[in-house]
């Protein structure tokens, strides 16, 4: 049930895109043919990005598109590639998304108690909210690795 959830997630996130290509269009053609631009067009452009980067964090993991020596890993059994896996996941991936949650979460509720908002004239309230991306995307990566992990495990 879970990973559908995580399905149904990255298939919301995959829109995300197609709106951050139409604002990035509308804002070129307004800034360049119209001499016209905006702060907040501009934040919201980051803010999507920030959300896109963060929530496909888990999804990269589930497909196995994340970054790693596939030249050595190749080369090794089965067997092998699994015992790297685990301890891949156990001593590096929960660990280091259990770090940037603990890290981020002082971070974010600051920004939350003093209703943080965008500093330039114009910008965009609420960046407690985008800030909080951080703390969600990696707990779905946390959530992928527990199911890689069992997986991996299984097999």
């Amino acid at each position: 049930m879970i990973e559908q959830l995580l399905d149904k997630l990255a298939s919301i996130t995959s829109y995300f895109l197609y709106l951050l290509v139409a604002l990035i269009i509308y804002d070129l053609t307004n800034r360049y043919l119209f001499s016209s631009g905006s702060i907040a067009l501009q934040e919201l452009e980051w803010h999507i990005f920030d959300f896109i980067m963060l929530f496909s964090l888990y999804f990269t993991l589930k497909l196995d598109g994340h970054v790693r020596v596939d030249i050595f890993y190749s080369k090794f059994s089965e067997k092998f590639q699994r015992y790297i896996d685990i301890f891949a996941h156990l001593f590096f991936i929960i660990p280091f998304s259990v770090l940037v949650i603990y890290t981020s979460f002082d971070f974010v509720t600051i920004s939350y108690l003093q209703h943080e908002t965008s500093s330039d004239p114009g910008g965009l309230p609420y960046r407690f909210v985008v800030k909080s991306f951080v703390i969600f995307g990696f707990g779905l990566l946390i959530l992928q690795s527990i199911i890689r992990l069992k997986n991996t495990i299984q097999r």
